[in-house]
Formats: C-alpha cells, sequence, structure tokens
C-alpha cells in the first residue's frame, strides 16, 4: 500500500494503482468502524474510477456491519447537502477533485465534521493493519439529493435582472445542475463542456489555472456576457472572469462577497489563507469586519469558521465557505449565487465590483512538480534560510515571507506532489526580484539534500 495516499485533508492517488481493490476494501471497513455499524452515505465524481470505488468501499463497510446508501453521481457540495440533510453516520465523497483524470480519491465526513490531519492517520493505521476483506458488494439504496439541492438554492434566490452567464464546467460533475438552476432561476446560460466525462477532453478542470479558463474569456467577450464562472472537476471551486474577460482571483472574489455581508453583519469575521493578498485583509478591516488569516485547507477553513464564528471565508484556489444563511461547507454554486445577487444590484457591470480595491502586481499560484517525500522537507529548508537572512517568516503554513513592498509564499501542497509560490509587490520589478530571490533559495535547499 501506498503510505502517501493519506494526505492531510482526504486521502488520494492514482486510481488504477495506488487506489487497489484490497486497499480500498480495507479502507471502506475502517470507515464502516468509525460508523459504529450504522448508514455509510456514499457520492462520487464522473471519473471513471468511480463505480468501482463506490463498489469496494462499500465491501468494506457492509462487512463492518454497516448499512450502505449510494447517493450516485453528484458534486462534493451536494455530498455535504446530503450529510446536513440525511444525516448517515458517516458521508464519503470520491473524487479526484481538481487533480488529473488517472487521480481518484476519498473526502470523508463523520456527522457533519470532515475528518482531517490525525483522523486521517488513524484512518491509515487501520487500513495497513485490517484483514482481507471477506464478502460481496452489497444491495445499496439509492437516494438522489439533487433535487432537494436544486429546490434549496432555487428557494432563497429570485434575482430581479436576468444576466448572461458562460458557464464552464470543465466536463465535471458540476455543469448540468449549474445550468439547469441558473435557467430555472431567469438567467441567460451560455454553456461550455458542462456534460459529465472524467476524462475531461477539453480543458483540465481547474479554474485557479489561467490557460483553463481561455474558452470561458473567449466565450464571455464573443457572447457579450455579463460574465463568466467555472467549476472544478467536483464543483467546490469557483473561477469568474469579469465581462472584459478579466480574471477575478479568489481573494479579490472574497472581497466582494465580504463587502456585501458585512453590509448585514457588520464586525462579522471573515477568514482566508496564507495565498490571500494584502489587499483581502486591509480591504476587510476598512469595512469593519475582522480579517483572519488561516493555513490552507478545506477541513482547517469549515473548522476555523465554527471556532472563530465567522460567516464567511474563502481560498485563492476559489473554495469559497458560507455560515450566513448556509450550511457553512464550500459549494461553488452557491457561491456564484450570491456573487449574482451582488452583480444584479450593482449600479455598474462586474469590473465594478473590484473597482474599489488598490492594483497589485502578483503572479497566480505557481506548482512546480516535486516529490511527496521531498516537498516539506524543502520548504522548512527554505524557512531556515530566510530566517538566517533575517527576513521576517510567517509559519503557520509554509513560508510567507514579508518583502519591502511586498510578499512571497512556498508552500507544499497537501492534495498534489507540487510546490506551490506566490508573490505580490508594487512593481513588476519588484515582483521579479522577489520571486527570483525565493526560486535561488529553493535551489539552494534543493542542493542541500
Amino acid at each position: 500500500m501506498n503510505r502517501e495516499i493519506f494526505r492531510k485533508y482526504d486521502i488520494r492517488g492514482i486510481a488504477e494503482t495506488d487506489l487497489d481493490n484490497d486497499t480500498v476494501s480495507k479502507l471502506g471497513y475502517a470507515l464502516g468502524g468509525i460508523a459504529c455499524g450504522g448508514v455509510v452515505a456514499i457520492g462520487r465524481d464522473c471519473r471513471p474510477s468511480g463505480n468501482r470505488l463506490r463498489d469496494q468501499l462499500a465491501r468494506g463497510a457492509a462487512a463492518s456491519g454497516c448499512t450502505v446508501i449510494d447517493l450516485g453521481e453528484q458534486t462534493t457540495p451536494m455530498t455535504y447537502f446530503a450529510a446536513n440533510t440525511l444525516k448517515p453516520d458517516v458521508t464519503v465523497m470520491i473524487t479526484g477533485s481538481h487533480n488529473p483524470a488517472g487521480y481518484n480519491g476519498f473526502k470523508i465526513m463523520k456527522g457533519l465534521h470532515s475528518l482531517w490531519g490525525h483522523a486521517i492517520e488513524d484512518i491509515r493505521k487501520v487500513v495497513e493493519t485490517a484483514q482481507k476483506v471477506k464478502g460481496s458488494i452489497p444491495e445499496m439504496e439509492v437516494v438522489s439529493v439533487r433535487s432537494a439541492y436544486i429546490d434549496r438554492l432555487f428557494a432563497e434566490f429570485s434575482p430581479p435582472i436576468s444576466l448572461k452567464i458562460a458557464v464552464d464546467a470543465g466536463n465535471g460533475t458540476g455543469g448540468d445542475c449549474a445550468v439547469d438552476l441558473l435557467t430555472r432561476l431567469g438567467h441567460r446560460v451560455v454553456p461550455l463542456f458542462c456534460t459529465p466525462d472524467g476524462a475531461f477532453p477539453n480543458h483540465h478542470p481547474d479554474p485557479t489555472v489561467i490557460s483553463n479558463l481561455k474558452a470561458l474569456r473567449e466565450t464571455v467577450l464573443q457572447e457579450k456576457c455579463h460574465l463568466g464562472v467555472a467549476y472544478d472537476g467536483d464543483a467546490d471551486r469557483l473561477g469568474i472572469v469579469d465581462e472584459n474577460g478579466d480574471v477575478i482571483f479568489g481573494d479579490r472574489i472574497l472581497c466582494v462577497l465580504a463587502g456585501a455581508l458585512l453590509k448585514d453583519n457588520p464586525g462579522a469575521t471573515v477568514i482566508s489563507e496564507v495565498k490571500a493578498s494584502s489587499v483581502f485583509f486591509s480591504d476587510v478591516e476598512a469595512r469593519g469586519g475582522r480579517a483572519l488569516m488561516l493555513p490552507t485547507g478545506h477541513s482547517i477553513i469549515k473548522e476555523g469558521m465554527l471556532r472563530e464564528n465567522a460567516l464567511l471565508a474563502g481560498e485563492m484556489s476559489g473554495h469559497i465557505f458560507f455560515r450566513d444563511r448556509y450550511f457553512g461547507y464550500d459549494d461553488a454554486l452557491y457561491a456564484t449565487l450570491r456573487f449574482l445577487e451582488i452583480a444584479e444590484r450593482a449600479a455598474g457591470p462586474v469590473s465594478s465590483l473590484t473597482a474599489h480595491l488598490p492594483p497589485v502586481t502578483a503572479t497566480p499560484e505557481i506548482r512546480e512538480e516535486c516529490d511527496d517525500s521531498l516537498k516539506f522537507i524543502l520548504v522548512s529548508k527554505v524557512k531556515q534560510i530566510l530566517e538566517d537572512q533575517n527576513y521576517t517568516v510567517n509559519d503557520i503554513d509554509g513560508v510567507r515571507v514579508e518583502f519591502q513592498n511586498g510578499w512571497g509564499l512556498l508552500r507544499a501542497s497537501n492534495t498534489q506532489p507540487v510546490l506551490v509560490m506566490r508573490f505580490e509587490a508594487g512593481t513588476p520589478e519588484q515582483l521579479k526580484e522577489y520571486e527570483e530571490k525565493m526560486r535561488t533559495i529553493l535551489q539552494t535547499a534543493r542542493e542541500d539534500l
């Protein structure tokens, strides 16, 4: 068994090698133990390996004495919705999220709490010591929450203005649901790659990568749309482009959402993470809110929201979490509707919603492949070098270093074998300088291995 599949927030690996039948059935048995003989509900995205993984997970859970519910093919937010409404003992979403098509994995909830960190490690220990699972694939009750989920969202939003919206689902599981709901709400939808296809034949479904938004940006301009929205493979990440085809990055989306929320909830706490622009934190504070920085990760953010009584949170990756009027989990379609609610009431176009934010020169997320066994070691070495050079370092998640007129970030991804970097500065020249500084130090760390 490849122990690297047990990551900080979930369990994830290459479907046909890392997630073999024996490993997955033992995982199902371990989750059955967490459910204590109760109900395990399983949803899945549209990847071809999803059916096999569901069957083997169900086989293990049934062998532990649990009843298994098949939620069917759906988005991760729909699976979270099932956890909140059906209330199974354990809920599992089988998804590779934004990873390449050959990957898949498991996001796990016990009750309404996502399992992460030590809880994932505890599951690994059980899987490693478990006996081979005996028994066949059980009969599963099929329960779809799709209609109830759409009805819940429809009931909250009644737009006074019909907007023209391009929707790029990247052939993930969120496209058909988004088109159905937005059309039902009266919007004019221009669909792009909204038919689920786990091979992702048109582009990789990750809206944080600008090249993946090429077709969406072109369509917004050609069709004269008010805006365009994009989702990742399981529709818990949101990307937005304005009427000019310009990308609104995740922290600026969050600024727009926070501005509206703080009008109704003065002084509310709004959370983001280490990749977010300094502009986000200053904008929330200027509007009378409390801005809080946490480590990256959907499980950490959700836990932090409860602990800090925050009503809104978001990540650069496009995960947006609402506890105001909603359940507190990341849902790209729900966040779309909250953004549209603001856009419909605005005096100007979508671009006007971010016009008050000061311009900065920043990179998008820069991802470089790095072996899982090395990435955390390298980050630790870079931190030591920066501290030895007397830089101010925030290490709540990787290394966020303060430069004279900006900052730089290096962190190890908890979901992929990559290092993530991001930089922000006052000028393009400073931006280049800061990135080159970090890359030089990273190279020194590599040579020291």
